[in-house]
């Protein structure tokens, strides 16, 4: 019983669930950021480099072994018929992904990191005391005579 109990204490944390909704949003925008590399960054790349689409951008390996094998006209059919591919455009694809998201993390951490460098360079309040240099208490800052001790400051 012990062992749920402590789960519980465990799964109730806000880092837990705090974890928990960053993980749901990060899915969330990585699906966002696949949908903009492929439907909206994509598409205009290939239309300039003579409207290639760069998901079906693959290498046939049977091709190079057997100089006979079957061409195939997509990715999807080469796939579909078993043939080993290696499937370098949707490669490409993945690593825009990732630099985007490594990119809106950096901005975001640096955003965060910004946040917190204001906070603590925030400036100290004026000091209204100072300490007698004889007794070592606090006094006002304009005294010349320390009120605990009477000495001249």
């Amino acid at each position: 019983m012990g062992v749920i109990k402590e789960f519980k204490e465990f799964a109730v944390r806000g880092n837990v669930i705090d974890l928990a909704v960053g993980v749901i949003i990060g899915a969330a925008f990585g699906k966002i950021v696949t949908s903009l590399v492929n439907d909206i960054i994509m598409p205009p790349v290939g239309k300039l480099l003579g409207g290639v689409n760069f998901a079906d951008l693959f290498w046939n390996l049977d091709s190079l072994t057997d100089s006979n094998a079957k061409q195939y006209a997509s990715l999807a059919e080469a796939q579909q018929a078993g043939a080993a591919v290696i499937a370098y455009g949707q490669f490409i694809n993945t690593v825009i992904d990732f630099l985007i998201v490594a990119m809106c993390v950096f901005f975001l951490v640096k955003g965060v990191n910004m946040i917190k460098r204001k906070e603590h360079a925030k400036p100290e309040p004026e000091k209204t005391t100072k300490q007698c240099p004889y007794c070592l208490n606090e006094i006002a800052l304009k005294a010349t005579r320390c009120s605990h001790c009477t000495s001249e400051v």
